[in-house]
């Protein structure tokens, strides 16, 4: 895999740590459920919550990445790009 520099846009960096902002503190707000005893289905129900916001970044990120990492490097003809991302999209839906 291919190890590189990606510049983001500012307004994609500003959004994506607002959101992960958010979820560490639904990380948070999960580990003094625990520490509290709460209902066990309570606590399942905020995981899924956390799960479902941490894919939406990596929606985000990945739509991105389509649209500028992976174009630019087909346009310069780098077509192994289309390999990683296949491993990309291959590790984002095993969960």
């Amino acid at each position: 895999m291919q190890q590189t520099v990606t510049p983001h846009p500012d307004t994609l960096k500003t959004k994506l740590n607002a959101r992960l902002k958010r979820i560490e503190g639904q990380v948070r707000g999960l580990q003094k459920m625990i520490d509290n005893d709460t209902y066990c289905d309570d606590v399942l129900t905020q995981l899924a919550s956390v799960q479902a916001a941490l894919n939406g970044v990596a929606k985000q990120l990945l739509s991105q990445h389509m649209h500028t990492c992976v174009k630019t490097r087909l346009e310069n003809g780098d077509v192994t790009v289309l390999d990683e991302l296949d491993v990309t999209i291959a590790r984002l839906l095993k969960r």
